[in-house]
């Protein structure tokens, strides 16, 4: 037997249901319209996030070759001391923007991009394979965080989606069946109680007749 809910078969249950069905569905709607935009909306930001990743292979593959030319050219304890010397980034800041009803993160970072001179490391001691060095990897700072801002907003639509999905499933294959099931039972149900009223008054119509006429 189809499963139904634990109400009173009445015309005013059944009132009640088909109103409950109509906004079931609206509902269902809603949130499939948003399931479906917030699909969309996650595979364009996850080509973004292949874009940045392989972007960002890249230049680490470029850094990691600049930091080789520039150890070959000072040496690595000089450069060691010259990066000890170099001054720390601007801080970022993290604040959150809207999509589709989710709150994704949104990385508002200084330009880290900086000119040799705002490193903190002294000209006479270093050289210009150091200089292309820090500017790659500052270029890879640069692309990681872009990266963590996408990769995080993925992963927060992602459990949105799932979040949707359950509950367009749950509507659409549980709540809205089962009120349906239960809209069937009350009206079958007030069809017979109708049948058994109508052959009650016919055989009291009957017997009332009868008695007139003897």
């Amino acid at each position: 037997m189809p499963e139904i809910l634990k109400v009173k078969p009445t015309r005013m249950e059944l009132l009640k249901l088909k109103r409950r069905v109509k906004l079931a569905e609206r509902g269902h709607k809603l949130l499939k319209e948003k399931q479906d935009a917030l699909i969309m909306e996650f595979f364009t930001i996850y080509d973004e996030a292949l874009n940045l990743r392989r972007e960002l292979i890249q230049k680490i593959n470029e850094a990691f070759e600049a930091l080789r030319r520039a150890q070959i050219d000072i040496g690595s304890l000089r450069l060691r001391e010259i990066a000890l010397g170099v001054k720390p980034n601007k801080e970022i800041e993290v604040k959150t923007r809207n999509i589709m009803g989710v709150r994704v993160p949104l990385i508002e970072a200084p330009d880290l991009k900086r000119k040799a001179s705002e490193r903190g490391y002294a000209f006479i001691s270093t050289s210009s394979a150091v200089d292309v060095a820090a500017e790659k990897f500052e270029e890879v700072l640069e692309l990681a965080i872009k990266l963590a801002e996408v990769e995080e907003s993925l992963k927060r639509l992602g459990k949105e989606i799932e979040k949707t999905k359950r509950r367009v499933n749950a509507l659409e294959y549980i709540i809205i069946p089962r009120m349906k099931n239960t809209i069937k039972f009350i009206e079958q149900h007030l069809d017979e109680m109708e049948r058994e009223n109508f052959f009650r008054l016919k055989r009291v119509k009957a017997l009332i007749e009868a008695r007139s006429q003897t």
